[in-house]
């Protein structure tokens, strides 16, 4: 009898299992999330090298330069050496934490990151926490009054918004409220995010920002207003016809509490993880209403940079997205199991 007892094997503590699990969850995300970035920055050298456009045609056109002049401007800029050494300098300088230098703007492009960055954060920013309140509210009321006239011309005008080009919704905004059009006057600044003369550190500042971002902001919430409402719709039909609903009902709590306690908290894990994952793409911008608005965020120097193009500062920006989302997506995958314990038991 001794001997048997002695030959079980000793089993590890629920409590144990379950640390290392969580811990292995954790690593594993982590390390994924490294090798993933790594792998951006490898590929990120090699994307922008396809592009048909020369960028030392492009920066010496309409000026006379001969065919030395054109070669000694390509080793300048290390244009002149083989792909494989431009990828070993790349890394190496990349190791250093150096993007480079910007071809058109001849100053590091960290430094032409960093003086677009918060113009694009503001942008997108503002415009990310007004689509998360507008849209779940959207989400919770259509599927809660499913098929009610409301569901349907909420579902029909967020998707219709969100089919619209986003530069084509904006041109549509300016004519209106920027330029004026029959009895709507002009409201609004057509572009710019300031207006020349003003300091943007004054009261008159920001309210002058206020004013040009307004327009923007609001093209972009209406166009991305259908991602976050139906997301949540379509959430919350399912939890609506689970037992523990039937069972709150039961207890006698209203059909408010119902929803407010139960059914909206659970129907929310897939929205987070949508909300999460577009923090990340506030770095990356909006390239079409920069654009269309001037904004001199990070969007718009996207689209500069690809005119000419501008190897060193699209490579940079590429890796500040890719960077952006992957690390939002960490985010999301390290909190969900916090959210939902089926994941940690998966």
């Amino acid at each position: 009898m001794a001997a048997i007892l002695a030959a079980e094997p000793e089993t590890s503590s629920p409590e144990a299992s379950g640390g290392s699990g969580t811990a292995r969850y954790v690593v594993g995300k982590i390390a994924s999330s490294i090798a993933t970035l790594f792998f951006v920055a490898i590929f990120n050298l090699f994307l922008f090298r396809v592009l048909p456009a020369d960028p030392v045609k492009q920066l010496t056109r309409n000026h006379a330069v001969s065919p030395e002049q054109l070669a000694q401007i390509r080793k300048q800029l290390g244009l002149g050496d083989s792909l494989p050494i431009q990828f070993v300098k790349y890394m190496q300088a990349l190791a250093h934490g150096d993007l480079g230098i910007s071809y058109k703007y001849r100053q590091p492009v960290t430094t032409v990151i960093a003086d677009r960055i918060w113009p694009t954060i503001l942008l997108v920013g503002v415009s990310t926490i007004l689509c998360t309140i507008i849209g779940l509210w959207i989400g919770v009321h259509s599927a809660w009054r499913r098929d009610s006239l409301f569901d349907r011309v909420a579902t029909g005008v967020t998707l219709t918004l969100y089919a619209m080009p986003e530069f084509w919704l904006g041109l549509i905004l300016i004519l209106l409220f920027a330029q004026g059009f029959g009895p709507i006057p002009g409201i609004f600044p057509t572009s710019g995010l300031i207006t020349p003369g003003v300091s943007a550190s004054s009261l008159q500042g920001i309210g002058d920002i206020v004013e040009h971002l307004t327009l923007p902001v609001i093209t972009l919430t209406l166009g991305y207003l259908a991602e976050y409402s139906l997301v949540m719709r379509s959430s919350l039909l399912d939890e609506m016809g689970e037992d523990y609903l039937v069972t709150a009902r039961a207890k006698g709590l209203r059909d408010t509490d119902v929803r407010k306690r139960h059914a909206v908290p659970n129907a929310l894990l897939p929205s987070f993880t949508l909300i999460i994952l577009n923090i990340g793409f506030v770095v990356g911008g909006a390239i079409p209403i920069e654009t269309v608005f001037s904004i001199p965020g990070l969007g718009l120097l996207s689209y500069t940079a690809l005119s000419v193009p501008d190897f060193p500062v699209l490579q940079g920006l590429f890796l500040l997205f890719s960077g952006a989302i992957i690390l939002a997506n960490l985010v999301a995958d390290l909190a969900y199991p916090k959210l939902d314990p089926r994941v940690r038991r998966s």
